[in-house]
């Protein structure tokens, strides 16, 4: 496999030759990589909550949205108008302005994250040697933003909420880095680009699911509740808490914290893929792929289908993740705060130190096998 192209070079070297200087070539690229974010996840999102919609339906054994467009595909589109034509209440005692900083707070890490996550092979906003490191520090921003919100609404629902989303991620932070750092520790390197790479070469054979089996369920536990999905989500649980730390949010406020979940369910499993699932990688090597259809593997046209293809892939994966995700919110009961708590630090986390001491032990006697 070839090693992944920064984007923002080659944007600026293509600007550079045709004989734009190199200050006004970088000013000219730095709008770029956030409108592509922005409208990449902004799509991601219609196209998951339209998803959930469907599945969610599915499982209920009933239809879901039909009119808003061919199978209600329009229906996204107009939960989005509403929000934003809503009016926007500030509640008369709160504080207004980490009322209003709260929802930004916890978007923004988001839609940041996305900087770094390679949809294919030579497609990857910024390729940085830390990628995962500052990954696991933009995810650690939202709940502050979280705490904000539920403490400025003046709110006791809110407050409770904020406070249970706090301490959940406190909870689950812990787990999901240690997780991470055992597929670091083989792939020897913190880019993404690099993990990757890593797992490419016998296919699926080659994957991280076969030597982190046990990370592999730890970062999916804590990633749902990092993500406040069901059954882990106590911050909002309508039963209990009305909306929790939404509770004050009307309009594009609401709204945001909206997308934000969802971004945040996407990039997960955009992580998950990349780490787990080889990312771009095919599950049939393409040096063995090439010799079934024989060609060279270095053929122009077959690198073009490659390409498309490795893009192709890594939205599968990513979807696939997203359709468990939903179907888990049907099918298993939400848990208690207690048990939230206790699944935290009394069981992923011995489990994860476990397992990277394991990883550790297993990459000093097998060096090739694990990334040595």
């Amino acid at each position: 496999m070839n090693s992944g192209i920064d984007l923002q070079g080659t944007f600026i070297e293509s600007l550079t030759d045709m004989g734009i200087s190199p200050g006004l070539a970088k000013t000219m690229w730095i709008p770029l990589p956030m409108t592509l974010v922005i409208i990449g996840a902004t799509v991601g999102v219609l196209v998951v909550v339209w998803l959930e919609r469907k599945i969610s339906a599915a499982a209920q054994q009933r239809i879901g949205p039909e009119f808003a467009g061919p199978l209600g595909v329009l229906q996204p589109v107009a939960d989005g108008l509403k929000l934003v034509f809503k009016e926007d209440i500030v509640p008369t005692k709160s504080d207004p302005i980490l009322f209003t900083l709260g929802p930004i707070l916890v978007v923004i890490p988001v839609f940041l994250s996305y900087l770094i996550i390679p949809f294919g092979q030579n497609l990857v906003i910024t390729d940085l040697n830390v990628g995962i490191f500052i990954w696991i520090s933009l995810s650690s921003i939202a709940p502050i933003g979280l705490l904000m919100s539920g403490y400025a609404s003046n709110n006791k629902y809110s407050l409770l909420g904020g406070l249970r989303a706090a301490a959940q991620a406190i909870s689950y932070e812990i787990p999901l880095a240690l997780a991470v750092l055992a597929v670091v520790m083989m792939s020897n390197s913190l880019s993404t680009i690099d993990i990757v790479e890593q797992q490419s070469g016998y296919g699926i054979l080659s994957w991280n699911i076969w030597r982190q089996p046990v990370g592999l369920l730890i970062f999916w536990i804590a990633a749902l509740a990092e993500c406040e999905r069901l059954p882990f989500d106590l911050p909002e649980a309508e039963e209990e808490l009305v909306a929790g730390y939404q509770t004050e949010y009307t309009g594009m406020k609401f709204g945001l914290f909206y997308i934000g979940s969802y971004v945040n369910l996407v990039l997960s499993s955009l992580v998950f893929a990349i780490l787990y699932l080889g990312g771009w990688d095919f599950p049939i090597p393409l040096d063995r792929l090439a010799s079934w259809l024989g060609t060279s593997e270095d053929t122009a046209w077959l690198q073009v289908v490659t390409a498309s293809l490795g893009i192709i892939m890594t939205i599968l994966k990513t979807y696939f993740l997203i359709f468990i995700a939903i179907l888990m919110r049907w099918t298993v009961p939400r848990v208690r705060i207690d048990q939230l708590l206790d699944l935290g630090w009394k069981f992923l986390l011995p489990v994860a130190l476990v397992n990277l001491l394991l990883t550790a032990a297993l990459k000093l006697t097998f060096p090739m096998a694990f990334g040595g």
